[in-house]
């Protein structure tokens, strides 16, 4: 029995430790995302995928994290992948207005791109009437002038 006294006390103490090592992760998504965010609107997209991906792997649980990730993906033209984080980042919290106005535009966009384009039909350009041959004129015979 005394033996439990002093594992109890560390037993608490281990439960203890992922919770903390989990807010700081947040908090370390958090500072992630913001950096990503600001390299992006400089235009250095690879960086930002860089960062946001480094922000989702530190907080799996991270909306923004996968929302901006999403934008990301776009612009590199990795449809997919980016239609993957925008429906990870709603699934995470649905009820964010800017998340759903991305993906909305996402889908937009997307439908566009995917749609096959109509064959273009053309009115036949416009040509020249055939050329009808003249008539030859009839031959006239010379009559003889009677005097």
């Amino acid at each position: 029995m005394t033996r439990f006294r002093f594992v109890l006390p560390f037993a608490a103490l281990f439960l203890c430790l992922p919770l903390s090592a989990s807010a700081d992760n947040a908090k370390d998504a958090k500072k992630v995302v913001a950096f990503g965010i600001d390299v992006a609107r400089r235009g250095l997209w690879q960086e930002a995928r860089f960062r946001f991906e480094q922000a989702v792997a530190l907080n799996p649980d991270s909306a923004s994290a996968f929302n901006n990730l999403g934008v990301t993906l776009e612009q590199q033209g990795e449809f997919e992948k980016a239609r993957a984080a925008y429906e990870r980042a709603l699934a995470l919290d649905p009820s964010n207005l800017s998340i759903q106005q991305n993906y909305d535009l996402f889908r937009e966009a997307d439908e566009k791109r995917n749609r096959k384009p109509r064959p273009r039909v053309t009115a036949p350009k416009p040509t020249a009437p055939a050329a009808v041959p003249s008539p030859t004129p009839p031959v006239v015979e010379e009559m003889e002038s009677r005097s």
